[in-house]
């Protein structure tokens, strides 16, 4: 079960509130601008782009979302999940689209609570801003474009968007919610007050679009499809009004890329040579790929996360990460979601001193996870485009599963310890599954991922259900309780 929203903090009468400025309203601040109000902070919240509330939003500029466990209980924990219900659309699985053949789903997990979430990235944007500026406490000024941050005299350059004026803004205590390419960050940086390195992805993503047939959605919308090509993937995330944002994964330069798709011959071609069943869903092809940017991805690494007392870095801003787990956005509202538990524990710092502790030790607490989920996620994208396509994959998830069935308080796939259980850290999560993988490894070298004489398709599935014979099942004990200690698993 999700957290209870974290209570409101009553200040003493006459206390002067605490100011924070949050730079960025993005997902991440604004979600952060509401819980430090509930905390009783006076927050400012800097964005660099117009109201999203008075203007349509971008098209092809960003992956769409996928909401999880940990992110639904940052919503919780804000008092907000029932807001955001309507925009989300569930999803049970992933639906493989081969070059031939019908489709064929793989479940995510195996119980009725174990989906993951579709869900517009405007559109929940547009949510969390309208309940921050709810919130008396909260104050968001659009169109502001910050050019760094004087971290040891505690000021925010700022340049107007509209008319091009800078200023100089008054801090006291500043967090980054600015993203990937976080002007905070540079500015430190730049400043000598910590190191950053930026791995960049050598593949690129397209944003496209399948649109809606006869107000319906043209394919399942309970699914993630996928269409796994080796060395890329396309993919596609329901929307609630019937579309599909699909989304095209592939190396930048070479052979086969962005690179060579260089007309829009190149690109139908392609299309029809790989996609052809998603072709035929996308009338809009030719203008939507000329006219959509191709976005870059990658994974940040900086250290330290903070600037003594000052300056704070959060969500992308500190560890940007790629997004084939779907959990960006969840770890940066986890983050939000563990300051937010630090300052009700601790109580909001009324000193310098007090908020250096509070940056240190959430830095100590977040490093780790963010660390784990950096480098899952990019193991992730090997998955998606290539191993799912593999019968030997396919055997072994089958296997993971009856392994849950029969210790659920020990053995929990990787993925589903990563999307479902919030209550198990990134970090553990890493850790485990690589024991759980060389489990995995040994019980298919012996034969237990077979029932006795159990013929299997070319795909290499077979029945899920079969627990395979009685020697595999004494290894697979002996195994799970020799090296998978218990864990505080809670119910769904």
């Amino acid at each position: 079960m999700s957290p209870a929203p974290a209570p409101p903090v009553t200040r003493a009468a006459g206390a002067p509130p605490t100011a924070v400025d949050i730079v960025g309203a993005g997902l991440a601040g604004a979600l952060l601008a509401l819980l430090l109000a509930r905390q009783g902070c006076r927050v400012t919240l800097y964005e660099r782009r117009a109201d999203p509330r008075q203007t349509v939003p971008e098209r092809g500029r960003s992956i769409n979302l996928v909401l999880a466990a940990r992110g639904i209980c940052a919503l919780e924990r804000a008092g907000i999940l029932g807001e955001t219900r309507p925009l989300l659309t569930a999803l049970r699985g992933r639906m493989i689209h081969e070059g031939t053949g019908t489709p064929v789903l793989l479940p995510y997990g195996q119980r009725e609570h174990e989906v993951i979430w579709s869900v517009g990235r405007a559109d929940l944007n547009r949510l969390l801003i309208e309940a921050a500026c709810r919130h008396a406490g909260v104050q968001v000024h659009f169109n502001q474009l910050c050019l760094g941050v004087d971290a040891r005299g505690g000021t925010l350059r700022l340049r107007d968007a509209r008319g091009g004026a800078t200023r100089e803004v008054a801090a006291e205590t500043i967090i980054a919610c600015d993203g990937a390419g976080s002007a905070v960050r540079a500015s430190l940086a730049d400043a000598g007050l910590l190191r950053v390195r930026e791995e960049r992805l050598d593949h690129d993503y397209k944003e496209l679009t399948i649109p809606a047939r006869a107000g319906a959605h043209a394919m399942d919308p309970g699914a993630l499809h996928i269409w796994p090509r080796g060395g890329f993937m396309l993919i596609a995330l329901p929307n609630t009004d019937g579309t599909f944002t699909a989304t095209l994964f592939l190396p930048r330069a070479g052979a086969v890329s962005f690179a060579s798709l260089d007309s829009a011959s190149a690109v139908r071609d392609f299309f029809a040579q790989q996609f052809p069943d998603a072709l035929a869903l996308m009338p809009q092809l030719d203008a939507e790929f000329q006219a959509h940017p191709q976005g870059m991805m990658g994974t940040v690494h900086c250290a330290p996360w903070h600037a003594g007392a000052r300056v704070l870095l959060l969500g992308d801003a500190a560890h940007a990460i790629v997004p084939f787990h779907g959990q960006g956005m969840n770890a940066a509202f986890e983050d939000c979601a563990e300051l937010d538990r630090l300052l009700q524990q601790e109580g909001v710092p009324c000193t310098q001193a007090g908020w250096k502790q509070l940056f240190a030790r959430f830095q100590e607490e977040r490093l780790p996870d963010a660390q784990a989920i950096a480098q899952m996620a990019l193991e992730n994208y090997l998955e998606m485009r290539a191993e799912v396509r593999d019968a030997r994959f396919v055997r072994l998830k089958e296997l993971a599963m009856r392994l849950e069935r029969r210790f659920p308080q020990r053995f929990i796939p990787r993925y589903s310890m990563v999307m479902f259980h919030p209550e198990i850290r990134y970090s553990q999560a890493l850790q485990r599954g690589a024991v759980q993988a060389r489990i995995l490894e040994e019980l298919d070298a012996a034969g237990a991922a077979d029932a006795p004489g159990e013929p299997r398709d070319p795909t290499g599935r077979r029945d899920p259900q079969n627990r395979g014979g009685p020697e595999g099942d004494d290894l697979a004990q002996h195994l799970v309780m020799q090296r998978l200690p218990p864990l505080p698993v809670t119910s769904g």
